[in-house]
């Protein structure tokens, strides 16, 4: 379940208790389709008859040319979690080129998985479950980390209904996001408005749950997702560096 918080192979990642929430707050959305490099630090913690606690580095980086790089690592006691895309930014959105994700660790099975987009021929090809695939594909389509990405840039540009299509494993799936309330947080020494998000299922005995501040240029600064077992996953900021 590691590999599944936020997508079924994305921000795999973790953190236990963020503090205080406060009254509901009013928070501006700020247009724009500017991408700003970051790299953010997590704490992260699972719940699971045990607690397990490890760490999260998420880092976003200009390449040249209108190309990034977004990528994430995890590192706990149990698993390790790399995951990157190389993507260009083009009017606001993420068009995903090059996916790749690798999970490892203690009493979990390797698992690795790969996307390759070629737009000029309107397909993707890759590797998953160790099994080759090949699928045509649609404008506008994400991967499993680049979905996250526009996620937090639209509602940056003031979206409160968001949904994507995702290519994820060998199927494309239809995910939808929507903001729901606006908080006051405790991050470490001081208070954060912030923008509270869910993921909506069909199935609600999963939840997942995200906030991101306005003051970080949005960034993602908790996640919490809870299983159908009662298993809670959770992401607490760290610290965060971004370059304006």
């Amino acid at each position: 379940m590691l590999s599944q918080l936020m997508s079924k192979s994305g921000f795999a990642a973790l953190l236990i208790g963020v503090g205080t929430l406060a009254a509901p707050v009013t928070v501006h959305a700020q247009p724009g389709a500017e991408l700003i490099p970051f790299e953010a630090s997590y704490t992260a913690a699972m719940e699971k008859g045990i607690s397990l606690n490890g760490s999260a580095k998420r880092i976003l980086t200009a390449q040249g040319n209108d190309i990034w790089l977004y990528r994430t690592d995890v590192d706990s006691f149990i698993v390790d979690i790399d995951e990157s895309l190389i993507f260009r930014w083009e009017d606001g959105q993420v068009i995903p080129m090059r996916y790749r994700y690798r999970l490892s660790g203690f009493l979990v099975t390797d698992r690795n998985s790969a996307i390759d987009f070629d737009w000029s021929a309107g397909i993707a090809t890759g590797e998953y479950k160790g099994q080759p695939f090949e699928l045509e594909i649609e404008e506008g389509l994400l991967d499993p980390l680049g979905y996250q990405l526009q996620l937090h840039q639209d509602i940056k540009r003031g979206k409160r209904e968001m949904t994507y299509r995702v290519l994820d494993g060998r199927s494309i799936d239809t995910d939808r996001f929507a903001v729901i309330d606006g908080e006051n947080m405790n991050t470490g020494s001081k208070q954060t408005a912030t923008l509270k998000a869910e993921k909506i299922r069909e199935d609600a005995k999963r939840q997942t749950l995200m906030w991101f501040s306005p003051e970080q240029d949005y960034l993602l600064v908790r996640l919490k997702q809870v299983e159908p077992d009662g298993s809670t996953y959770e992401l607490k900021l760290e610290e965060a560096e971004i370059n304006r």
